[in-house]
């Protein structure tokens, strides 16, 4: 059960303009928002910062932007500069799990409360974030793993992974979901398990690698949908066909995956949004006007296979 967290101590209802009009003094003074963001190395992660710039344009906020471009140090420089700027609230997507306490205690010394987004991080004192907000990226692991096994057939399954970036929640947790599964199940095996870093990029290179390495590879698990349109594209161009000559199972479901999807060169994908703009400046309200708000929300993930990805594709908006 989530908990209900009240922060009492602040209180700032007359300056949150919440897109709804006001009048008086409350229209005299922007709240101010920084957000560290983990950079631009996806279509999601762009996706995820759009959402993000819209809301706050619409709500009147002034919104401070950092991308961390896939550094830990810079978005550590990125919240002591929002706690230089005095900003009312920090939004942090952290690239990695571990190594935030140090800062965020300077945040919170400031009294400037931090709001999680789309990734967890791992302290020995919670009270220095107010809340998170993202999906279970074990479950979605384990949600890729039940449609393999429910729709791969074979004595030896041989499966090969592409992981996210080293450290990083997402990463982390997807295996996790993943190999619970799989560990349940003697015909299923993982025999090369590396990362791709998110990229499409890397993910084409290192499926290139894997191919050569691998005289036979049945199932491509990847954390993300880019790593996984990179590896289908290092698989046609070694003269297979993803999709059926090696199943491609992959997490995030942004257009372009669902397409594949309806072409069939991926088999499944998990979904995980990256519109978290109205859920997140919503909590910011919550936090900093100190009504009550849940101090974990969790988004509901859904899948999507070629019995369904073609009646939802035209409502995709990433």
């Amino acid at each position: 059960m989530l908990t209900r967290f009240v922060a009492p101590s602040l209180m700032l209802a007359s300056v949150f303009l919440s897109g709804c009009g006001g009048g008086g003094d409350s229209a005299e003074k922007k709240l101010k928002i920084g957000f560290a963001q983990v950079g631009a190395e996806s279509v999601w992660r762009t996706a995820n910062t759009d959402s993000m710039q819209r809301e706050a344009a619409k709500r009147g906020v002034d919104f401070k932007f950092s991308s961390g471009e896939g550094k830990q140090e810079n978005q550590i420089r990125a919240i002591r500069s929002f706690v230089a700027q005095g900003v009312d609230l920090i939004i942090l997507s952290p690239i990695v799990e571990t190594g935030w306490d140090p800062v965020l205690k300077e945040a919170k010394r400031a009294g400037i409360p931090v709001l999680l987004m789309d990734r967890e991080i791992e302290t020995s004192d919670e009270s220095l974030y107010a809340a998170f907000i993202g999906s279970d990226f074990v479950e979605e692991g384990r949600l890729a793993a039940r449609w393999m096994v429910e729709n791969v057939k074979g004595d030896n399954v041989k499966i090969v992974e592409l992981e996210g970036t080293p450290g990083s929640a997402p990463a982390i947790d997807r295996q996790t979901g993943f190999r619970e599964i799989v560990d349940k199940h003697s015909n299923f095996k993982i025999i090369e398990s590396q990362s791709a870093n998110f990229r499409r990029s890397d993910g084409k290179d290192l499926m290139e690698s894997l191919l050569k390495l691998h005289s036979e590879i049945d199932v491509v698990y990847a954390h993300n949908d880019d790593m996984a349109l990179g590896a289908i594209q290092a698989i046609e161009a070694a003269g297979l066909k993803p999709g059926k000559d090696i199943v491609i199972i992959s997490i995030d479901a942004i257009k372009e995956a669902f397409e594949a999807v309806v072409a069939g060169k991926i088999n499944c994908i998990v979904e995980c949004t990256p519109l978290f703009g109205p859920l997140a400046f919503d909590m910011a309200e919550k936090i900093l006007n100190g009504e009550p708000y849940e101090r974990r929300v969790v988004m509901k993930d859904k899948v999507f296979d070629q019995t369904n990805a073609a009646a939802a594709i035209d409502s995709r908006m990433y």
